[in-house]
């Protein structure tokens, strides 16, 4: 059996961040610079009482509604998030409740963030190939947007909320769909995109919870979202170009023979630096965040969809999928499209 994607649907919340809202709070920003810079136009912000589980359900369905997939035939279930609805259970195990799934379906949480996709891909290929799954749920959400504090223009010009499910099944087929895989990691870059408070390493308090102000004029507490956007900036272009490298040399292909490069949609700025260091083509080079913003983990199966919508991406396309960020994590594969 050769694991593949078969279908890929999203969701987002009706919220919405626009840069015309963003430049009225921050007036030292403008809609061009920011729109200049980051590349995005509009993000969506998921409600109050609304979680990261609510919109991958709804994506879910989505995707049965569809016709790809009976909920009955769902034998695995991952759910990668790092908005969980609780510390436990297993939010996938609440989410296998709600969407009706078997009862022998397997289900999984597994925390990580931008290259959460890749994992996932990983983790589905490895249940399917060794005969532990024949119908794999991989769904990615994330609501970001809960953890940064209003007064923080360095991540609340990038991030947005969204939820993007895809369904990886397999066939008899001997020619691999899907791999090989590079993975990679370096824990002592966690501190530059962290969430310092709310886990037992260190509780939220009182003090925690005090806002002060950066050298930036930027506003957060322990208990917000904090991104070194130059170290991550420097760790990318650092291991990302060594990742590619890697992929291609693993798999005897060279960057010709990719029809599509699939990327971590991070941001403008950070895409066309990695594109121009290993001379892709613009035409070869998907990017679609212009109106989601960053959503983490979910990145690359809404870009994967919009390619698709947009006929840049067709049955037996060789596809690079390369995710980067929080961790400091990594992972690249290729896929052939279906």
């Amino acid at each position: 059996m050769q694991a593949f994607i078969s279908a890929i649907e999203y969701d987002l919340p009706e919220g919405l961040l626009t840069n015309d809202m963003l430049a009225a709070e921050f007036p030292g920003w403008s809609v061009e610079k920011i729109e200049e810079k980051i590349g995005v136009g509009i993000r969506r912000i998921a409600a109050k009482d609304e979680c990261a589980s609510d919109m991958g359900v709804r994506a879910a369905e989505k995707l049965f509604a569809s016709g790809a997939c009976s909920c009955e035939n769902i034998d695995y279930l991952l759910f990668c998030t790092q908005s969980p609805d609780y510390f436990l259970p297993t939010t996938a195990c609440l989410m296998q409740d709600r969407l009706g799934l078997p009862k022998s379906c397997g289900a999984l949480d597994f925390n990580l963030g931008c290259s959460g996709y890749i994992y996932g891909l990983g983790l589905a290929k490895g249940l399917i190939e060794t005969g532990q799954a024949n119908n794999v749920l991989l769904i990615t959400a994330e609501t970001y947007s809960k953890h940064i504090h209003p007064g923080d223009k360095s991540v609340r010009t990038l991030f947005g909320d969204a939820a993007a499910v895809t369904l990886i099944q397999g066939m008899s087929e001997a020619e691999q769909k899907m791999g090989p895989f590079v993975y990679g990691t370096d824990g002592s870059g966690g501190k530059n995109l962290i969430v310092p408070t709310g886990g037992f390493r260190t509780p939220r308090t009182v003090e925690s919870a005090q806002v002060v102000e950066d050298e930036q004029g930027n506003f957060r507490s322990q208990d917000n979202l904090f991104m070194n956007g130059s170290e991550i900036f420097t760790f990318t272009l650092r291991t990302i170009p060594k990742s590619v490298k890697e992929l291609l040399t693993l798999s005897g292909k060279s960057l010709d023979d990719i029809d599509l490069f699939v990327f971590h949609q991070a941001n403008k700025f950070m895409l066309e630096h990695l594109r121009k260091k290993l001379n892709v083509p613009e035409e070869k080079f998907f990017m679609s965040f212009q109106n989601y913003g960053n959503t983490v983990s979910s990145t690359i199966p809404i870009a994967l969809s919009d390619a698709q919508r947009e006929g840049k991406l067709k049955p037996g396309a060789l596809v690079m999928l390369v995710g980067f960020g929080v961790g400091f994590s990594w992972g690249a594969t290729l896929l052939y499209w279906v």
